[in-house]
């Protein structure tokens, strides 16, 4: 018997991008499947242009109580035994669900199968659509350490086990598919990568989506997640070298990407670096030129930050004159 699969959208402020993701959904080529959208108590046209889809899926609005509740609540709504969680700004390209469901059904002992996500941004004023690649060697807790696991709409989720992991978490601020990601593998759920862009992630200076972030806030809670990695797999006796590798390379681009604006706070990164790995040095899987490893080996963090500001303020003077 074929699966049933729930396409379910959250849906806040989204009246320009959700008829959209709605016709992404409908489209697909799998033919087994049910589109719910909650509205999380928008204050524009959503949920105007959701009713004009009466008939073709099931919806209800309610007020506002941010992402995880809304995605909590279309889990319990959704009938399938797979589900296709669609951010209600992005979409679905027509065959999605039919091949990755195909890899469900091959691997029967996997909950979670991830492909990667095609990016769509503006860039000077063209739209560009890149298609993403998700690197070897495929450990899930490796791809999370690195976050290339991808977003929300790249996954296709087995119903039951995000029930067993309790849904998604209430209050996460930003982060929430590497947070429930987390939980997962935690749990022990298995996941499987499914080759080939099969969703569109929109990227635009588009307005508030359904979970609102700041940069900071992104790091915080990356920071929160690296560290709850490593205590759990150092406690399974799980930390290989390259988990333990990109887990630090993660922290110290956060720790390079703050220390513009909180030195502080970037050296207090850096010191967990240190406790965790007193020999570490930045990975091949970072973007750092051969001078700032040659002067993070011999100055350290702070000695090598300093040389690559004096370096980037000699770069701005030359092109300004």
């Amino acid at each position: 018997m074929r699966p049933l699969i729930s396409i379910l959208i959250p849906c806040y402020n989204a009246e320009r991008w959700i008829a959209q993701a709605i016709e992404s959904a409908l489209t697909q080529t799998w033919q087994e499947k049910e589109v719910i959208v909650v509205d999380d108590g928008s204050t524009d046209r959503s949920l105007d242009v959701i009713r004009q889809f009466d008939g073709r899926i099931r919806w209800e609005t309610g007020p506002n109580r941010g992402g995880g509740a809304a995605r909590n609540r279309l889990l319990d709504m959704a009938r399938g035994e797979w589900l296709q969680y669609l951010d209600a700004d992005d979409y679905l390209r027509p065959q999605k669900l039919q091949v990755q469901i195909a890899s469900a059904l091959a691997h029967p002992d996997c909950s979670v199968i991830y492909s990667p996500t095609a990016w769509e941004h503006i860039e000077r004023g063209r739209l560009i659509c890149t298609d993403e690649m998700i690197p070897e060697p495929c450990d899930p807790w490796l791809l999370l350490a690195r976050w290339r696991l991808p977003q929300t709409g790249g996954t296709l989720w087995r119903k039951d086990a995000l029930q067993r992991v309790g849904g998604w978490r209430i209050g996460q601020p930003c982060c929430q598919e590497h947070e429930l990601y987390f939980r997962l593998l935690e749990a022990g759920i298995r996941f499987e990568h499914c080759p080939g862009c099969l969703a569109v992630y929109r990227d635009w200076d588009h307005g508030v989506r359904v979970t609102r972030k700041s940069p900071a806030e992104v790091d915080r809670q990356r920071l929160i997640i690296m560290d709850r990695i490593e205590y759990h797999l150092r406690e399974r006796h799980e930390l290989t070298a390259p988990r333990h590798q990109a887990i630090n390379d993660m922290r110290h681009m956060i720790a390079r990407a703050v220390w513009g604006s909180d030195r502080q706070w970037a050296q207090d990164i850096e010191h967990r670096i240190r406790e965790s790995d007193p020999n570490f040095c930045p990975g091949r899987e970072l973007p750092s030129a051969r001078l700032y490893s040659i002067a993070y080996r011999i100055l350290g963090f702070r000695g090598a930050q300093e040389i690559a500001s004096w370096k980037h303020a000699l770069v701005s003077l030359h092109s300004r004159n």
